[in-house]
């Protein structure tokens, strides 16, 4: 069941199961809430309370908001984990994986652990010569850009498509058309692209500050990037020495949570035991 938390400049939707140490999963840029549905019912089967948000403009949170950076989000993220009664391990997807850093870094006592899934938490520079022989990678990138100057939701849907190599969920195309509809709602494209303009050089700037465990989780095809493992490995070589480590899913893009749901908890699992009192 939905719920909204009232924050200065409008409502985060989020919802909550399960019982145990609390988990804030929070999705990417274009996404839905629902991204994590077959991963949150694993998360809850493993004994834990896990939050489900939707970022600020997206899904059934509210529209108009003054700004759409990562640490606006990880300012969202801080207020629900008050709300809930944290602390809590905070799981961010791409974008939201910047805001993660963020919030660990600001307020350590609210912020067990963090896990980032295929995240964007680094300022980025294009990859020249695997822009020239990465043809996946080249595919990628050129469907982002252009989905952020046209602000088109087919092009965005053509980039999801890209971003699901090989095997795709048996909704997959249901899940495509729910993200659609909600991003032809006002306002809901706008506020994707001002994220998408959002560099994350506000979440790099956080990670040498992070003092709690960190796990980095990536696609092996992920499009994003030329080499997926080797901006892992450099978001973990920024932290504090061993505070990250990364794990790799085979044949997953950049939705690994969706992709491969069994394979990611079996990483996260243990981790998060590890790191509350599961």
């Amino acid at each position: 069941m939905t719920e909204f938390l009232s924050i200065d400049g409008g409502r985060i939707a989020y919802d909550v199961t399960g019982e145990g140490p609390l988990v804030v999963l929070s999705p990417g840029m274009g996404n839905l809430r629902s991204a994590y549905s077959a991963l949150a019912q694993r998360l809850v089967a493993a004994g834990f309370r896990v939050a489900t948000t939707d970022l600020r403009g997206h899904g059934e949170s509210s529209t108009g908001w003054a700004s759409y950076t990562r640490t606006d989000t990880a300012g969202d993220l801080l207020a629900l984990i008050r709300h809930l009664g944290g602390p809590a391990v905070v799981v961010g997807h791409s974008f939201s994986g910047g805001s993660a850093t963020i919030a660990a870094a600001q307020e350590p006592e609210l912020v067990s652990a963090i896990v980032e899934i295929d995240p964007f938490t680094r300022a980025q520079k294009l990859d020249f010569g695997g822009f020239l022989t990465n043809g996946r990678y080249r595919k990628g990138l050129s469907l982002l850009m252009r989905t952020a100057m046209t602000g088109s939701v087919k092009r965005w849907a053509r980039y999801l498509d890209h971003a699901f190599p090989g095997t795709k969920p048996a909704d997959f195309a249901e899940r495509v058309d729910a993200i659609r509809v909600n991003l032809s709602e006002d306002g809901r494209m706008a506020a994707m692209r001002k994220m998408g303009m959002s560099k994350p050089v506000d979440a790099g700037a956080q990670l040498p500050n992070i003092r709690c465990a960190a796990l980095v989780i990536m696609g092996t095809l992920d499009p994003d990037w030329a080499d997926p493992k080797a901006e892992a490995d450099g978001i973990v070589a920024e932290m504090p020495a061993g505070r990250g480590t990364v794990a790799m899913i085979e044949g997953a893009g950049h939705y690994p949570h969706t992709q491969f749901p069994e394979e990611v908890a079996a990483v996260m699992v243990p981790f998060l035991k590890e790191h509350t009192a599961a």
